[in-house]
This record gives C-alpha cells, sequence and structure tokens, in this order.
C-alpha cells in the first residue's frame, strides 16, 4: 500500500508563487503583444491612450479564456478599465441569466398576502 503524501504549508505557498508568477509573465508578454499589435484605443468607447494613461488600458480575452493567446492577437481587444469591468459584468450576468433558465425546477412565487384581509379590519374600524 502506498500513501498520499501531504504537502507541507512551504511547499503549498511555493507552488502559489510559481503559478502567480507564471500567471504575470503570461499576462505581461501578451500584454506587450497586444500593445504593439493594436492601437492604443479603447475598443468599446474610442478613448485614446497615450504616455502614462496606457496602463490604464486593459487587454480582453473575447471568449473569456486567458490561456488562449494566438499570436495574430485574434482573441484580444484593448479596452479601458471601466469598459473591461462592464465587459466582465455583462458575462457574469449572461451566465447567471443561463443558469436560471436551466433550472426548470424553480419554486413557485409566494402567495402568500400579508395585507390581503386589511380592508376589512380597516371597514371594522371606522365603523
Amino acid at each position: 500500500m502506498s500513501r498520499k503524501k501531504t504537502r507541507t504549508e512551504a511547499e503549498k505557498l511555493k507552488i502559489m508563487v510559481d503559478a502567480q508568477r507564471n500567471r504575470e509573465l503570461r499576462a505581461r508578454s501578451y500584454r506587450e503583444r497586444a500593445l504593439k499589435l493594436f492601437p492604443w484605443v479603447c475598443a468599446h468607447c474610442g478613448r485614446e491612450f497615450s504616455g502614462k494613461r496606457v496602463r490604464e488600458l486593459t487587454v480582453h480575452h473575447k471568449d473569456h479564456n486567458h490561456d488562449n493567446n494566438p499570436p495574430d492577437g485574434s482573441n484580444w481587444e484593448l479596452l479601458c478599465m471601466y469598459c473591461h469591468d462592464h465587459e466582465h459584468s455583462k458575462y457574469e450576468d449572461s451566465k447567471w441569466d443561463a443558469d436560471e433558465e436551466a433550472g426548470s425546477d424553480r419554486e413557485a412565487p409566494s402567495t402568500y398576502r400579508p395585507f390581503a384581509d386589511l380592508d376589512i379590519y380597516w371597514k371594522k374600524k371606522q365603523e
């Protein structure tokens, strides 16, 4: 029988640090390529960027897969921070809506009416 090796906290931390470093390197490389390929203009709002303000321009993956980085940049578009946030919120909302539509076993809306007989009591009080 072989026993499963458990990782120490130091090993787990090293794995997390390595993964984060690799992610940052990958992001830096495709960002640099996208900034060389595309004009420094937000693809949604049309705002132009130059100088220090280029850091406000982000690379958006059209298919939302950050590992899909083709050399021609066909999966990317440059968006300002605000349009990028808006694009991701639309994506998250669409996932939420799809989950609701897929769930056909929804609960029926509440039929409880807390003030249904209030008019009766009101009329009695006024008499």
